[in-house]
């Protein structure tokens, strides 16, 4: 799927038409490894080991490619206002299986 790298597009801050560059940005970040309820912090804290029933711990984790179910990750796109330089991201995105940017 191909995008303009320049596109008209309404400014919420300028309040009119102008013209917008367009970027692609990382669509998210992976999660600390020391949050509540993760697996590392819970082996750090030394509840992994003992007797019983350790419930969710009692079992090796799943690997990721039987949980991954999707082939395509959802885009995010820019656009930055070329007259004010403020930027407003695309709510909705696209899946697609490839994304670029058009050459000019």
């Amino acid at each position: 799927m191909k995008i303009p790298k320049k596109v008209m597009r309404y400014c919420k801050f300028c309040k009119k038409h102008t013209l917008h560059n367009v970027s692609i940005t990382s669509s998210g970040h992976k999660r600390g490894a020391l949050k509540r309820g993760g697996r590392i912090r819970v082996m750090r804290r030394g509840l992994w080991r003992g007797r019983g029933n350790l419930g969710r711990y009692s079992k090796p984790p799943v690997t990721a490619w039987k949980r991954k179910t999707k082939s395509t990750k959802k885009t995010n796109l820019m656009y930055t206002c070329q007259q004010c330089k403020k930027s407003t991201l695309q709510r909705k995105g696209t899946r697609a299986g490839k994304v670029t940017l058009e050459k000019e």
